[in-house]
């Protein structure tokens, strides 16, 4: 029997090959797609994911229902929280331009497992991101003609009682999917000309809003009498943050693109710049217009816009707010299709998913299977699934992937570089250590981290600390540290950091409602986790950074990443129980 179970040598090799991380190509600018996107065409694109059916339906219902008027300061709080997630992406983007998003990023800095787990997730959230807002577009379309479309499917083809699936099929949201797989399979430029005459029709059209907005603005909607700026107090505000929050997804298609622009170094951290500041400002001047031009608790929350404009008189303006959201939708929709195939392709690429979608169209140079399997699926999903089943999915994985792109910033931050040529001179000993199977002249494509830690050098000079080494000013007071690898403590302080983070949220959310704790033990819970948290911070900050380089980097390392982590782990924490288990089930299937 015993000679059936692993031994312990295969067990350690098996987790280092989980844990293994991607060594990058020297070049990283070569590649197989078509360097063509501009820094204007990747902040549309990203402008495109973000401003979408959002603006014309959540800013209605989180002012009539959550915030009232001071959803504006719910949009200010969850952008700058998405700022935070926005530049751990700027600086990958434009340190690794290659596609894969978040993915790509987890798997050069954390390991493999993680990063299929994130490019797992990521896959299902576009799919039913996609499909989601195509059920919307022809939901939205058909409400300008009376509900005829799906009078007439109703009619002719039957309705459905079944959970989790649509009452009937609907045929204009996979048709509009379909039509879009067909732009975006003939290249990045076709696709970028696209989104560039949606983004500047919704554009203009949340240009006009602004205008008539503020023109037909009444200071009296936010007056006592009306109930007031803040009618639903702080915890209104924050619950339409949390809510708020997700009208920003959507940045990380500009990061999936980084590999299609001409010189991502630069282009990519402004244009996740600019995208995310217009994005911000039109979801703040677009509520500031909306609750002083009718009173906050009167609004519709379905067609909040169209509804304001008709009942001030200005009925015609609710077609061009009806062509603004069907343009916004469009562009989100090719936001997801764009970026999709794009992830698929660089998991395909290595080895983590089919081969047969890490093909590259050689004329179009895009990952053509890709887009039309997953546009197929997506189609697929719209035709016969229900919206409000699609959504509870999207949340839980977009938040994964922020927190570990956050925390794979400091990881990275605080490892050295990757040398090009082994450490030993000519003549000297051979350089692998015992427990390695390839020679000093292989090349290995992956390498796990604790490879990566054996291949620094041990000589801690004081003259030149390397990053991951403690700093010389903490030497005197943590000397006992710098017996360790460099990187090697960091790397323990951020696992250290993500757990206290996971408890000291976990007694937040759950400790007065799910657990029922004593005032004591929540307070001393609170006050053990983060003091956790802010020790773990502290060690990380001893250490030494790389120093800067010729690309974006994020400032305030390691506060702003850990401050992103936190805020992510809250919001997942957030989501309902169901959420939590459909996504385990698809853990499960990946």
């Amino acid at each position: 029997m015993a000679r059936w179970l692993p031994r312990s040598t295969d067990v350690t090799r098996f987790c280092q090959k989980l844990n293994r991380v991607k060594t990058l190509e020297d070049d990283m600018m070569e590649t197989s797609f078509n360097r063509c996107l501009s820094t204007i065409d990747l902040t549309l694109l990203g402008i495109g994911g973000m401003v979408g059916s959002g603006l014309y339906v959540l800013t209605g219902t989180v002012a009539k229902e959550i915030a009232g008027p001071a959803v504006i300061v719910s949009f200010i709080i969850a952008g700058f929280a998405s700022l935070l997630a926005a530049l751990c992406y700027a600086e990958f983007g434009a340190r690794v331009p290659k596609t894969g998003s978040a993915y790509m990023f987890t798997y050069v800095s954390v390991g493999e497992i993680w990063a299929f787990l994130i490019g797992w997730n990521v896959l299902l959230e576009y799919m039913i991101g996609g499909a989601a807002v195509a059920r919307a577009w022809s939901g939205y379309l058909d409400s300008i003609f009376n509900h005829k479309i799906k009078n007439f499917t109703e009619t002719h083809m039957g309705t459905w009682q079944v959970p989790f699936l649509a009452r009937y099929p609907d045929f204009l949201a996979a048709a509009i999917l379909l039509v879009a797989t067909a732009f975006i399979s003939f290249g990045a430029k076709v696709s970028s000309w696209l989104n560039h005459v949606f983004s500047a029709i919704s554009m203009g059209v949340i240009l006009f809003i602004l205008i008539m907005g503020f023109i037909l603005a009444q200071p009296k909607n936010w007056s006592a009498q009306e109930g007031g700026f803040a009618p639903y107090g702080l915890s209104g505000i924050m619950a339409g943050t949390a809510t708020c929050f997700y009208a920003f997804v959507g940045f990380d298609v500009i990061t999936a693109s980084s590999e299609e622009a001409r010189n991502p170094q630069r282009a990519v951290p402004r244009a996740i710049a600019f995208s995310l500041g217009l994005a911000t400002g039109a979801y703040i001047l677009v509520s500031l217009a909306l609750t002083l031009m009718v009173p906050w608790h009167t609004l519709d929350p379905d067609s909040a816009l169209a509804d304001a404009f008709y009942r001030r008189g200005y009925a015609w303006a609710g077609f061009l707010v009806a062509a603004g959201s069907i343009c916004a939708m469009n562009t989100v929709l090719l936001s997801n299709l764009f970026s999709l195939p794009r992830i698929v392709y660089a998991m395909a690429e290595d080895g983590l998913f089919f081969q047969v979608f890490s093909q590259v169209h050689p004329r179009t140079q895009v990952p053509v299977v890709g887009i039309v399997v997953f546009g197929l699926l997506m189609a697929l999903l719209a035709l016969v699934f229900d919206l409000e089943a699609l959504v509870q999915f999207l949340s839980i994985g977009t938040l994964l992937a922020y927190t570990f792109v956050a925390a794979s910033i400091i990881v990275l931050r605080f490892q050295q570089q990757k040398v090009d040529a082994p450490a030993p001179a000519a003549g000297g000993q051979p350089s692998p250590e015992p427990h390695e199977g390839p020679s000093a002249g292989d090349l290995k494509e992956y390498e796990s981290f604790s490879d990566k830690l054996q291949l620094v050098d041990r000589d801690k000079s004081k003259e030149h600390r390397e990053p991951g080494q403690l700093k010389a000013a903490f030497e005197p007071y943590l000397e006992f540290l710098s017996d360790f690898y460099p990187g090697e403590v960091v790397t323990v302080a951020v696992v250290t950091l993500m757990v206290s983070a996971i408890c000291l949220c976990s007694i937040l959310v759950f400790g007065n409602t799910h657990l029922h704790l004593p005032t004591w033990s929540y307070s001393l819970l609170l006050v053990l986790f983060s003091l956790g948290f802010l020790l773990s911070l502290l060690l990380i900050w001893a250490h030494e950074q790389q120093r800067s380089t010729h690309t974006f980097q994020i400032p305030l390392v390691p506060l702003s990443p850990a401050l992103s982590i936190v805020l992510n782990i809250y919001l997942m924490l957030k989501l309902s129980y169901m959420t939590w288990l459909r996504f385990a089930v698809w853990l499960l299937l990946g």
